[in-house]
């Protein structure tokens, strides 16, 4: 490994020589050195330069290349984005050095402005915008209210109080309403405060009113389960200078361009380190196609006899098809891009078609038909085509049922971005604001609904993201101070290591693996494959957003998640899985009571939960655990859940929960205590096919009304005499 040469600046003018040999397990290749303060507005081999002038020289690389970050913080104006070569890159840490990346301003020239209330304010810029800031390290608390604040009742546009003192906030549309109900956090902003006899009236944002609460968002299998709760309450009001109250809490009024806080017990605010994020993301990496999503049969172009069908409740996407039994008749669907995935129902007597692409025939007989009814099937698939205009056409070829649903086009060719790791870098000071302008509409363990009808499931924002990657490393790193998620690997990445990170203190939740909009998918090229999360330490998540867990995978397959500690989650520990009951049997969605069945398929399987310690976790919301899956596994290849230690769940509801769909799942040789809820639980028949044995416990209950579900050899202790083999599960849970 080459020797390189680093010149930095001390003082103002002063320059030193620094030499820095790369680490002996770097990166072969060339070493690109940068530091917080490099010189110069390009990057060269001879000579340090700033982070944010990295990309360009990479993006020239066809070596491999170690970039070498000096310690000290890296103040991030945009997001880095490391751009897709044919190198491996590096990103390290300098030896014994920490570098930190921050999308954070630093704020200074507070003067007190208000003695009696103790409140120090400081300029910004108008318009900063912001949900997040941390003082000396900790995170202060948006002005709110305490829990509670008074008797709200729901109107047809919000909620009325007998509380005077809400008609007097001012800057009302930044307030925000918020409710934790069952496993949702809501929220919602304003559209105003008005007096209402001798109390206020709140009255909510039309749009997040509609989705949380007179028509919650409700796309139903796969996207979403029966259960919606509302946003019928207030727990508590947030954000106005009036709710500035206590030491810790802060206020930024935007158009005014000023910053409140009151100090906490011997902070001095001509010393403090006041931080105020600005980025979302700071660093990204992103292959092609990036994200896939469905979109609906209205939108090609149909000849011959074709009738539509809505609302048939089976599973369609956006509950609709076009039909036709007439031979010849046609469908064409023109897109820009490299190929398309056709989605129809299959069935026992649905018919036959042919294809063309751009006016050739395949060649190739298709059909429809099935051993059982499936929605939402890829029926038809065409890839590597040349980027460019397409056209493919569908022909009826008999007289059966031919039906078309949904269409997915890949607009680029699956081009990852490859080979990047990201070892011994602190990532801190980022915000997520789409809540301040949408509200925060919940689905579930921190994936929400996009505002704007068909309401696309969205997540926040990570601090490092990887968008349709392979051969990821994330090492060593620390995820601190955010307001989002920490780490995301996005949008069928793939060959992904996460190990001996440690996550604390972030809005969103630590880890996110996976999609929940492609469980369609047929072509693994496309798929999350291969991800191990690995002895990383977990505390704290979910500050802001309280539905969010400390680890969340979605569909995939081959995902590993073992030996992590996680800790202080008000939600799940870890969530492993979606789709609900859309992979179940007809007959289980019958039996749990379902009037229509609606089923498809999830190419989930073979994943793995073992030797997690996860305690202090479910400390606000309800329905959820420590370990807690959902929705169907394909049943290919089993999957496993192992030598977990999973203990101390106020609010839990079952410590190895397998929720709605969840199956063939080997829950085995877990150790399991807690005082309250039960130590396992399968609530309804389309949980299914699932053996939990070998387990230890110290709680007794257990509800299992799933079908299939095998509970056998499990020890039940008291007293806390753990036998011997439960003591070795419990010593080797955890990071190791």
């Amino acid at each position: 490994m080459r020797i390189g040469r680093l010149v930095t600046a001390l003082g103002a003018a002063l320059l030193a020589a620094v030499t820095l040999t790369a680490p002996a397990d770097a990166t072969p290749g060339r070493t690109l050195v940068v530091a917080p303060d490099g010189h110069g507005t390009a990057c060269a081999w001879h000579r340090p330069c700033a982070l944010e002038s990295a990309s360009r020289l990479l993006a020239r690389e066809r070596g491999d290349v170690t970039v070498l970050l000096r310690g000290g913080t890296y103040r991030l104006t945009k997001t880095l984005e490391v751009p897709r070569t044919d190198a491996k890159i590096a990103f390290r840490a300098a030896p014994g050095e920490t570098p930190v990346l921050t999308g954070a301003r630093r704020v200074t020239g507070f003067t007190k402005t208000d003695a009696a209330r103790d409140i120090y304010t400081a300029a910004v810029p108008a318009d900063t915008d912001t949900r997040q800031l941390f003082v000396d390290g900790a995170r202060a608390e948006r002005a709110r209210t305490a829990l509670s604040p008074a008797t709200f009742t729901v109107t047809a546009t919000g909620f009325s109080t007998p509380d005077p003192s809400f008609a007097a906030l001012t800057n009302q549309t930044g307030v925000e309403v918020v409710q934790e109900n069952k496993w949702k956090q809501m929220r919602c902003p304003l559209a105003s405060i008005s007096r209402d006899g001798t109390g206020s009236a709140l009255t909510v944002q039309p749009e997040c009113w509609r989705n949380n609460n007179t028509a919650v968002v409700n796309r139903q299998f796969p996207f979403n389960g029966n259960g919606l709760p509302k946003l019928d309450g207030v727990s508590w009001v947030e954000n106005a200078y009036e709710l500035l109250t206590r030491p810790g809490q802060w206020y930024l009024d935007k158009s005014a361009g000023s910053l409140s806080y009151i100090p906490l017990p011997g902070q001095d605010m001509a010393k403090a380190d006041v931080e105020l994020p600005l980025l979302e993301t700071l660093v990204r990496a992103s292959g092609t196609p990036g994200h896939l999503a469905p979109v609906d049969d209205d939108t090609a172009t149909y000849r011959g006899a074709w009738t539509t069908s809505a609302n048939r409740q089976v599973g369609d996407y956006q509950d609709g098809v076009h039909v036709t039994s007439t031979p010849g008749a046609s469908v064409s669907y023109s897109f820009t891009g490299t190929g398309l995935d056709v989605l129809a129902e299959t069935n026992t007597g649905q018919g036959a078609f042919t294809a063309t692409v751009d006016g050739r025939p395949d060649g190739k007989p298709h059909t429809e038909a099935g051993d059982v009814r499936l929605a939402q099937q890829v029926v038809y698939s065409v890839r590597d085509l040349p980027k460019g205009r397409h056209t493919v056409t569908l022909i009826s070829a008999g007289d059966r049922p031919f039906l078309v649903d949904a269409f997915v086009v890949t607009p680029d060719a699956v081009r990852p971005v490859r080979d990047l790791s990201f070892d011994g870098l602190t990532f801190t000071g980022t915000t997520w604001t789409l809540p301040s302008r949408d509200g925060y509409v919940d689905n579930q363990a921190g994936v929400q609904w996009a505002a704007a009808a068909p309401h696309a499931p969205i997540r926040p924002p990570a601090a490092l993201e990887i968008h349709r990657g392979r051969g990821i490393s994330v090492t060593g790193s620390t995820f601190r101070g955010l307001g989002g998620v920490g780490l995301a690997l996005a949008d069928g990445t793939q060959d992904a290591r996460v190990t001996r990170n440690h996550f604390t203190d972030t809005s969103a939740g630590a880890i996110a693996s996976g999609e929940v909009d492609d469980y369609y998918l047929t072509d693994p090229a496309r798929m999350t494959l291969d991800t191990t999360i690995a002895d990383n330490t977990i505390t704290t998540p979910g500050q802001d957003y309280h539905d969010a867990v400390g680890i969340w995978a979605g569909h995939g397959r081959r995902t590993t998640i073992e030996h992590n500690a996680i800790a202080g989650t008000p939600y799940s520990g870890i969530s492993l899985g979606w789709g609900w009951g859309w992979a179940s049997p007809c007959e289980l969605q019958a039996k749990q009571g379902l009037t229509a069945c609606r089923r498809g398929t999830i190419y989930s399987r073979d994943n793995r939960i073992l030797g997690n310690d996860i305690h202090d976790v479910m400390r606000t919301l309800l329905d959820g655990g420590p370990i807690y899956t959902l929705g169907g596994q394909d049943g290919t290849t089993e999957s496993v859940t192992a030598g977990n230690w999973v203990h101390t769940a106020p609010h839990n509801n079952n410590m190895l929960y397998h929720d709605e769909g969840s199956s063939y799942w080997n829950t085995y040789g877990n150790v399991v205590s807690n005082e309250t809820g039960r130590w396992t639980g399968m609530w309804t028949p389309t949980i299914h096919d699932i053996r939990i044995h070998g387990n230890f416990t110290d709680n007794t209950v257990v509800k299992n009304l799933g079908t299939n579900v095998v509970l056998s050899d499990n020890t039940v202790v008291t007293g806390g005499n753990w036998p011997d083999a439960a003591k070795s599960v419990m010593a080797a849970a955890g990071p190791r």
